[in-house]
């Protein structure tokens, strides 16, 4: 499973590839290898995002509640020394 700067790295290639060359190789669309590029990044970046946050701690507030019990003790009788 590709990461998240991989599949920013295949978008931005397949963008370039897509939009910006101007050349052309024989029996090879660059435009077309652009366009699949973009695509497959996409969809990388997506299923990235997914298991990132679906793996994620959860950041939900969590309500702890502190119990403080005080009591009136007899006094000691002697005391210990």
């Amino acid at each position: 499973m590709p990461s998240v700067g991989t599949s920013i790295l295949l978008i931005a290639a397949g963008a370039i590839l897509r939009f910006a060359v101007t050349a052309s190789v024989e029996g090879v669309s660059l435009r077309t290898v652009g366009l699949i590029l973009l695509i497959v990044g996409i969809v990388a970046l997506a299923i990235s995002l997914f298991y990132m946050l679906s793996w994620a701690p959860a950041r939900r507030a969590r309500v702890t509640t502190a119990v403080r019990e005080e009591r009136d003790l007899p006094p000691e009788e002697g005391g210990p020394y």
